[in-house]
């Protein structure tokens, strides 16, 4: 069975590089998932939240696959941490926080805010903002701050409910400021690699072509 072919306005990288198949979206959207649990281990404990290398992979999942299948993959990125897998970005001890007490952690927010960030990312990338890299910076940087649009409000709700300061400055200083700059670098890092990425699968469709 196959899927209906994306026209080459809404064309993504993955889209590029494989034939559009039912098969193979599921097992890019359980791939994405499975990027985005490996960069979450690259974690520097933090409190009330860690610094990881999550977002970069949910910028590369989303611009990659597309709207639906990035949204679809940090989907089920969220579902495989709540039914219990250790997925998610571990605790200062090594340790990792699953099933439905994550969501009563200071992080799951942000968790909620990749799809959206994924989501927002690939139906942007359908619009070509990923192979040029100022349009692909913007791209990527309106992810980051998708993310931020809900792990603010979810960090300010835990915060109040554990006794702390929630107003704008302690919310942003305790989610905000410390990730300002890491966020630019994987903003850069992503912008820098899906132009590369785009010319690397446009020489290996010539090539296809002439074999």
């Amino acid at each position: 069975m196959t899927t209906l072919a994306p026209s080459p306005r809404r064309l993504v990288l993955a889209d590029r590089v494989f034939a559009r198949t039912l098969a193979l979206d599921i097992v890019l959207v359980v791939a994405g998932a499975a990027f985005v649990t490996i960069l979450a281990q690259l974690s520097v404990p933090l409190y009330p939240v860690p610094i990881t290398g999550q977002t970069l992979a949910v910028l590369l999942v989303g611009s990659t696959l597309g709207a639906a299948r990035g949204g679809l993959s940090l989907l089920l990125y969220a579902v495989l941490g709540l039914v219990g897998l250790p997925v998610y970005a571990p605790n200062a001890d090594g340790s990792h926080t699953s099933g439905l007490a994550s969501v009563s952690t200071a992080s799951f927010g942000y968790v909620i805010g990749f799809v959206l960030s994924a989501a927002l990312v690939g139906w942007l990338a359908e619009r070509a903002w990923d192979r040029k890299v100022l349009k692909a910076l913007a791209t990527f940087a309106a992810g980051s701050l998708a993310v931020f649009a809900i792990g603010l409000p979810w960090l300010a709700v835990f915060l109040g409910t554990h006794g702390a300061a929630n107003d704008l400055q302690s919310v942003l200083i305790a989610g905000f400021y410390p990730f300002v700059i890491g966020g630019i670098i994987k903003a850069v890092i992503a912008a820098g690699l899906l132009p590369l990425g785009w010319r690397g699968a446009d020489k290996l469709a010539e090539r296809r072509r002439d074999s």
